[in-house]
């Protein structure tokens, strides 16, 4: 046990590396992505510490190169769910009694890995698999789970840290217990960060977890699990599998141990677990912790005092920047009249420069966009938008899938504000834009606030400070994360922490250490040093 309170290092986000033209880190990072497309790799899931392989390999492709043969990953079934689940609930007691400190060392020192010799490897499987350009690829993969690591460490003690205060003869303390149980971590394609910090945060409360990685996301989440062992986690306490999601979700929901959920994905799938676990709620020892972060259709509203340059930038920053696959990426944007045609100029000037392609050239700004059913699923909004008497193309508009699913920044102007493209989540690099009457601001700020069920991020433009000021409070509840004056993507760790609620998620705030409470269950205890000796108060003389 432990003889000391320990400090950790103080944490500060990581340095993001900008990879300028020629730098040597660009040659490095080039060169570990051509000498990665070349290999053949081969992943075993990691039940127990030890890498379990089947007879199911199934073949992996590159986005930017569909034809191209990565290698394979090994697919189980429910037994191996099974086998995840046993070994987390073995490994818990003896994790749970580790120090704290201990933990935290483990976590610290993978950190440490992933900036230093981990780091080219990270970015590159995230480039390859994910098709994130190099910018895109380092601000994820590397520094924000970096970022994750170290501020989720501070947090932690910080929490730890805080106790009740006692009374005169009476010692009260808080203690910040694991769940009994195991965890669930599900995780997505886009953010290999977001996959990563899923299953640690929760490891390293204490809890032990099983871990399902999107079936896009395996090639960096093999390099997240090689860097924890290295940084020495323990074997069962992160169990990282690869099933089918929905036979795994009934088989883990259904389990009398199971007592928390951290997903991040789509708003139906999310909907659908939590009415498993409501179905099974007399099965469990326990209330399970249910965490989730879905989906988004998120604005950019544009007073008519805006900045042009500011507007048009944020707009192609905020919807082109991965392909439009965050879930924080600008989706929709309401101009005013008197601005429209000027930003439309910006964009236009600006997207004329923009380079599309592999990553593996560090000047293309725009990859592909995951797979064959993203493509066809943004080829369909494109071709009826081109068909449509309520929207037209503006700006981009073309697709090719001959080598890789590749999608053309595309900007729609909808005349309806209803209208499909303007509601509905594409998940792609495509904005739509409500183009509204000058003097219709006001009511224009509430048609923000109820077209779209979700509440994730949003912006404002503006430089009038009393439109901001209404802005603010008109839109109070559109999103979890707001932004005055910026795109409404590209939150830090530490710095604002992201999440939001209504169909978005329930708003735990990831990067924070809000998120981390959802990962203990407190036990308060008192103790009297000296214990009355007769049950009569002094009111009964």
């Amino acid at each position: 046990m432990s003889k000391a309170i320990s400090q950790v290092p103080f944490a500060v986000n990581e340095p993001v590396r900008t990879y300028e033209p020629g730098s040597e880190e660009v040659k490095s990072l080039i060169a570990t992505y051509k000498k990665m497309w070349k290999e053949k790799v081969e992943i075993p899931m990691v039940i127990n510490g030890k890498e379990i392989k089947t007879a199911d390999k199934v073949v992996m492709n590159s986005p930017q190169d569909h034809q191209h043969n990565l290698g394979f990953y090994h697919k189980g079934d429910m037994s191996h769910v099974d086998d995840a689940i046993n070994s987390a609930l073995a490994a818990r007691e003896k994790w749970n009694n580790l120090g704290w400190e201990h933990r935290a060392a483990i976590f610290l020192k993978a950190a440490d890995l992933i900036a230093g010799p981990y780091r080219d490897r990270l970015n590159a499987a995230t480039m390859i698999a994910q098709s994130k350009n190099v910018h895109q690829a380092e601000i994820d993969a590397a520094c924000e789970f970096i970022d994750f690591l170290r501020f989720n460490i501070e947090f932690m003690t910080e929490m730890y840290s805080e106790q009740p205060v006692s009374d005169s003869g009476i010692w009260n303390r808080s203690e910040y217990r694991p769940l009994e149980g195991f965890c669930f971590a599900v995780t997505p394609f886009n953010f290999t960060a977001i996959a990563g910090n899923l299953p640690t945060c929760m490891a390293m409360m204490g809890n032990v977890v099983v871990w399902k990685p999107s079936d896009k996301q395996i090639y960096s989440a093999k390099v997240i699990m090689e860097a924890l062992i290295e940084a020495g986690l323990p074997a069962g306490v992160i169990n990282m599998i690869f099933t089918d999601g929905k036979e795994t979700a009934e088989k883990v929901l259904a389990h009398p141990d199971f007592a928390g959920l951290h997903f991040t994905g789509s708003t139906k799938v999310f909907q659908n677990l939590w009415k498993m676990m409501g179905d099974n709620i007399h099965t469990y020892k326990t209330y399970p912790r249910i965490v989730g972060e879905t989906g988004g259709k998120d604005f950019i509203m544009v007073h008519p005092s805006a900045n042009v340059e500011a507007v048009a930038t944020a707009m192609v920053r905020g919807a082109f920047e991965y392909q439009g696959q965050k879930c924080s990426a600008a989706s929709r944007a309401y101009v005013p009249q008197s601005l429209w045609n000027e930003v439309k100029e910006v964009m236009i000037a600006q997207m004329k420069t923009i380079k599309m392609g592999s990553p593996e050239d560090p000047s293309n700004f725009v990859n592909a966009v995951i797979d064959k059913n993203s493509f066809e699923k943004c080829k369909g909004y494109i071709e009826r938008a081109e068909k449509s008497s309520d929207a037209k193309i503006v700006i981009g508009g073309k697709c090719n899938d001959s080598k890789g699913w590749f999608v053309e920044p595309t900007v729609i102007e909808a005349s309806n504000p209803r209208y499909e493209s303007v509601c509905e989540e594409i998940f792609g690099p495509i904005i739509s834009v409500y183009v509204y009457e000058d003097k219709d601001w006001t009511a224009t700020l509430k048609l923000v606030d109820e077209t779209s069920p979700y509440s994730l991020t949003g912006a404002i433009f503006s430089q009038d400070r009393y439109a901001i000021d209404e802005a603010y409070k008109a839109l109070e509840n559109a999103a979890g994360n707001f932004y005055i004056n910026d795109k409404p993507t590209g939150a830090v760790v530490g710095q604002q922490p992201f999440g939001g609620a209504r169909a978005s998620g329930t708003n735990d705030k990831a990067g924070s250490k809000m998120n981390l409470l959802r990962w203990v269950s407190v036990r308060s205890i008192k103790e009297t040093f000296v214990s009355p000796k007769d049950y009569k108060y002094p009111y009964l003389g």
